[in-house]
């Protein structure tokens, strides 16, 4: 039987971890088949492990059976007061032969954390049951999902009783109410997130500036004259939180959303979000992606029933409670 040891990661271990990594992104497409092909490249995947190596406070650990490395874990801190102390297992920064050895190194590397005073621990998993598994067996729960769809082949008709157009420099006052409802919605049960919400002042000063660059296609709702919702779509380029392994080729990004509460209930989000699936097959892309927190009730119904399908899992642990 091969010896198996455990052992803190270091640099000299980042091509091995690329393998692994590499591997598990070729089964992860054959489930979700959008996903970037290049990552199953060990030389792309190296790209990946390297960056999260490479970051401020990285550390981890490698699982060794025999002469080879058949599993990682690198976590690395965000300087955020909204994620707590924290540590971040990235994408990339996790991969094993046998995903139950997650646990393993898991239990390693958040030795070293726990220590420094890191509790907040957050990490990035592909849609893969035997790893979530394993995850939530290490305490792990749901928080948020980031998902992904082919743009419409057919479009989608016009809502029989709702106006959706593209916004203009008049409906500034509008966008910029919207732009705190999802804030302020998520700051309430079931969510409780502590995001910060904007003042009114600073989302018209933003919307002011920002209303008619071409980078973001605005599309409101109308209900007898009165905007009573949004939605905006951009190139997935612009979103940081699908980068890299999440980040699928030629992508748009249906970046937020939001309808008045007094105005739910009457078809408008889904009004406006089949307007930015349109918009995406339009403007040539080849699929859309979006995310939500899962306990949002609101959006995590919404966007899988518009056709989402949930690629990769943030989930979260707070030690010590």
């Amino acid at each position: 039987m091969a010896r198996v040891v455990m052992r803190p990661f270091e640099g000299a271990d980042l091509v091995a971890a690329a393998r692994l990594l590499a591997e598990r992104h070729v089964l992860h497409r054959k489930r979700h088949p959008l996903l970037p092909a290049a990552y199953e490249d060990q030389t792309v995947a190296l790209k990946e492990v390297t960056a999260v190596w490479e970051t401020e406070g990285a550390s981890g650990s490698v699982l060794v059976e025999g002469d080879e490395i058949t599993g990682y874990l690198l976590g690395a801190p965000k300087s955020s007061s909204v994620w707590g102390p924290n540590v971040w297992v990235e994408r990339a920064g996790h991969a094993a032969r046998d995903p139950e050895k997650i646990r393993d190194l898991y239990g390693d590397a958040a030795t070293n954390w726990y220590e420094q005073g890191l509790i907040a621990h957050y990490a990035l998993v592909p849609d893969d049951a035997a790893l979530i598994d394993a995850w939530f067996r290490l305490g792990f729960g749901s928080q948020h999902a980031h998902a992904v769809r082919p743009v419409p082949s057919t479009p989608y008709a016009a809502h029989p009783d709702l106006i959706v157009r593209r916004c203009s420099r008049d409906d500034v006052q509008a966008l910029a109410e919207l732009e705190l409802v999802l804030p302020q919605h998520q700051g309430m049960s079931p969510v409780f997130s502590a995001g910060e919400v904007p003042t009114i002042e600073e989302a018209l000063a933003e919307w002011e500036e920002d209303v008619d660059d071409p980078s973001y296609t605005t599309f409101v709702a109308e209900d007898n004259g009165r905007v009573i919702g949004m939605a905006i779509g951009c190139s997935l380029d612009k979103s940081s939180a699908h980068s890299g392994l999440a980040q699928p080729e030629n992508a748009a990004f249906l970046s937020y959303a939001a309808v008045f509460p007094d105005a739910r209930g009457i078809g408008a989000g889904r009004a406006l979000s089949e307007a930015v699936l349109n918009w995406s097959a339009e403007a040539g892309y080849d699929c859309i992606a979006t995310d939500w927190r899962v306990t949002n009730l609101l959006s995590s119904r919404a966007w899988p029933s518009l056709g989402f399908v949930q690629t990769f899992h943030r989930l979260h642990r707070m030690l010590g409670h």
